[in-house]
């Protein structure tokens, strides 16, 4: 199994998907990218979940963020499913499927756990920075289905820290105060935060949120 760990270099890979044969890298291009795992085609919490990343299209383009999704079952399978999602989510699938029925890419990203199911693969996220590093991993059981409000919220937290000397708070939302990074001096925080900030503790100082830097 994958031992990948954050900060290594996402895998690369070419693969069969619901929109024809995508090379993975190619498909990111210079954004950021969201890879997820479901354990099967026609199950119930896989299916509340792509239908809901399909509802978010917008919000994860406002992010400037690519989703791509696998499933160990095969194409035609995918093309069923994702007419059962569209119906019963009232929604349009809007992003590839992968079919790994090799399971290829699930090895790859060490997506299955033997000791939870030795053939289907958990619920895997990995979310992916421009630079193809991996920013966040998290893996959740077959019976939890995601919270994609929780990873909107990651990611406009990695995006903001990626750009600004600054870490977010617990339960931290765009918008809010965050605190200064505790490599950042007094004296380079007077001039690196405009909006000025307040010291709690020496290694405890809050600011407005700053301007995403791109």
């Amino acid at each position: 199994m994958s031992e990948l760990k954050l900060g290594d270099k996402a895998p690369n890979f070419d693969a069969e998907t619901s929109e024809g044969k995508i090379n993975f890298y190619d498909y990111l291009g210079d954004s950021w990218g969201i890879l997820f795992s479901h354990p099967a085609d026609y199950t119930p919490v896989c299916t509340t979940e792509l239908g809901t990343v399909a509802n978010y299209k917008d919000e994860f383009e406002k992010r400037n963020v690519k989703v791509m999704a696998l499933s160990v079952d095969g194409l035609e399978s995918h093309e069923g499913w994702i007419k059962d999602i569209n119906e019963t989510q009232n929604t349009t699938v809007n992003f590839p499927i992968i079919a790994d029925e090799d399971k290829k890419v699930s090895n790859l990203y060490g997506m299955i756990h033997p000791k939870a199911d030795d053939t289907q693969t958990v619920r895997s996220v990995y979310v992916i920075g421009p630079d193809k590093t991996i920013k966040l991993m998290i893996t959740y059981p077959a019976s939890t289905g995601r919270n994609f409000d929780e990873l909107l919220r990651v990611i406009d937290s990695l995006q903001l820290t990626a750009y600004n000397k600054v870490a977010t708070p617990a339960n931290w939302k765009h918008g809010e105060d965050v605190v200064i990074s505790p490599s950042v001096s007094n004296e380079e925080a007077d001039k690196m935060f405009p909006k000025g900030y307040k010291t709690v503790k020496p290694y405890l100082r809050i600011t407005p949120q700053p301007e995403l830097k791109k």
